[in-house]
């Protein structure tokens, strides 16, 4: 997994923050050009840390996967560790971001479902 720094992580953030998105807001979110954008997200999508959403084949609408959220957890260990793909899909990193999403909720007030 060769990701290129810093596009790809301010991508995978503003996926996080704002939830599903297209190239072109997605490039305002993050400085970047939207022909940079378009040229990173299957890039993402192939290394499964963004994935495709919508009705259409062709929508251009991309949201954050479990991995890609691991790979923001992560992102400090990116070119210090050998094998980042293998640290971002071991076994500690989703229950990570599980336990980071569950503090997020609380932190916003989320409504436990289970009683």
């Amino acid at each position: 997994m060769r990701l290129r720094q810093p596009t790809d992580f301010l991508v995978l953030e503003a996926l996080e923050s704002r939830g599903r998105n297209v190239a072109t807001n997605l490039a305002a979110h993050t400085g970047k050009s939207r022909k940079n954008i378009n040229t990173r997200l299957p890039v993402l999508e192939d290394y499964g840390l963004v994935s495709k959403v919508g009705p259409a084949e062709r929508s251009g609408l991309y949201e954050i996967t479990h991995k890609g959220k691991a790979a923001l957890v992560y992102r400090e260990k990116y070119g210090e560790v050998e094998d980042f793909e293998e640290l971002i899909e071991g076994p500690d990193a989703r229950a990570t971001v599980e336990a980071r999403e569950a503090e997020a909720g609380f932190v916003r007030g989320d409504e436990d479902d289970e009683e």
